[in-house]
């Protein structure tokens, strides 16, 4: 974080007692990573997923309720049991919202996972934190933590 994007960055990590190794493979493979992406009880139908460098997910997010969000991650560098450098946007090729980054680090017996996304303005921040993305984020981790089998 820079002081230029201090007022637009929101930061979300998580434990997870598993290793890098198992936490990295859940978050690349294109099988599991949308079985537990998203918040509780929400869900993903992938239209098409390419994790790694130059490759893209583009997918909706269902809510409980039935309300579809359009999403569409572009990544950029992947760094092997490391990092993952993306750019989230609203819908297939939808205007950019966030720059975002995971990382993952070992720590002790588990991962340390880092979320940060720099959101393109500060209100883009304050409306997401306004509507409970902070919680939403770890609730996504949980289920992360969930399906590696390390609640």
């Amino acid at each position: 974080m820079t002081p230029d994007t201090a007022d637009r960055t929101m930061v979300i990590e998580r434990f997870i007692a598993a290793p890098v190794a198992v936490v990295w493979a859940a978050w690349t493979d294109p099988e599991a990573l949308p079985r537990w992406w998203g918040p509780d009880g929400f869900s993903c139908r992938t239209a098409r997923i390419d994790i790694r460098e130059g490759g893209e997910w583009v997918f909706d997010m269902i809510a409980p309720d039935g309300t579809v969000f359009p999403n569409h991650h572009r990544y950029g560098r992947v760094r092997t049991e490391a990092r993952i450098d993306y750019t989230l946007h609203w819908g297939e090729n939808g205007p950019k919202h966030a720059d975002a980054s995971a990382l993952f680090a070992p720590e002790g017996n588990g991962t340390r996972v880092t979320l940060t996304m720099i959101f393109v303005t500060a209100k883009e921040y304050e409306d997401a934190k306004g509507f409970g993305a902070v919680e939403l984020g770890l609730q996504t981790l949980g289920k992360l933590a969930a399906y590696v089998g390390a609640p």
